[in-house]
């Protein structure tokens, strides 16, 4: 099957999965005033001048994207050859590595551009996916959040209907489970293999990664994210990444980047099939 037919495949099940979701329970916002908005991370009572679903929760969806660098490093970085400089989102600084994770991570970064999964379109796992410089939509519904990626339409389904991770199966996206704490989202993202990084950089983890993510809308058009990262493998104690995603107002869609096809066709690999691939190639010439 040509490439762009699988891949076009995959966007349709994506797209089919979020109208299921939303079919179940069609979200509808209530009334909002921007003279309610506040700059706090939290807040004991519940926020206003936030949308929130027909259940009361506040409600996630629409275009999102973060304006920062951390898929190139989550640390202060310099400028270096397809890294732009910028700053870090770690607390307090630095990566709590073991030694011989350090170690590890400095030949990982040394190596970045052929070791890095991206370099051969893989999964970029999460939290990667958050913070890449791609926007993503979010729908949702009282029994799960959905996220789908402009980056190769990939997606992430939260389960926030009390159910439990499967054992004994690891995901390159992880999975996902949810409850609310008030108006915060909170996920606990388990089940992950160990082929992902966390930017670009070479900051990695093992298959004992547990996250807890943590979703709070700040305003109608910012969600606070912070996200807990435990690994004992790697790590000598649980840290902490934390930053505002804005959402989009200029757009009503997400495009299309299909890592892969995009890769494919660059390096020339790519076989178009006359029976699929349009426009029509020009017919040589005698």
């Amino acid at each position: 099957m040509p490439v762009r037919t699988v891949l076009l495949i995959g966007r349709v099940c994506v797209l089919v999965t979020a109208a299921a979701l939303l079919a179940t329970d069609p979200p509808r916002l209530v009334a909002q005033s921007a003279a309610g908005r506040t700059g706090a991370p939290r807040a004991a009572a519940p926020r206003t001048g936030i949308p929130r679903t027909t259940n009361g929760k506040p409600n996630l969806q629409g275009l999102w994207q973060v304006r920062n660098r951390a898929s190139y490093d989550l640390q202060d970085h310099v400028a270096r050859y397809g890294m732009p400089g910028g700053n870090g989102v770690v607390e307090g600084g630095e990566i709590p590595y073991q030694p011989a994770a350090a170690a590890r991570k400095t030949e990982n970064f040394a190596n970045r551009a052929t070791r890095d999964p991206l370099a051969s379109c893989f999964m970029p796992g999460v939290p990667r996916i958050m913070y890449m410089e791609w926007p993503f939509q979010i729908f949702q519904t009282a029994d799960a959040v959905a996220m789908t990626f402009e980056w190769t339409q990939v997606h992430r389904l939260i389960y926030t209907n009390g159910s439990k991770p499967p054992r004994g199966i690891d995901f390159w996206m992880g999975d996902s489970r949810g409850r609310w704490q008030g108006d915060t989202l909170v996920v606990d993202v388990t089940n992950h293999n160990d082929k992902t990084w966390f930017d670009a950089a070479g900051n990695f983890h093992s298959d004992a990664l547990k996250l807890v993510e943590r979703y709070t809308m700040v305003d109608a058009d910012t969600i606070d994210y912070e996200v807990t990262i435990e690994d004992p493998k790697v790590f000598t104690r649980p840290w902490k990444i934390r930053m505002p995603m804005h959402r989009h107002t200029d757009v009503t869609r997400l495009f299309e980047y299909q890592c892969k096809a995009e890769q494919s066709e660059a390096n020339g690999t790519f076989q178009r099939d006359p029976l699929t691939w349009y426009p029509p190639q020009p017919t040589p010439k005698p």
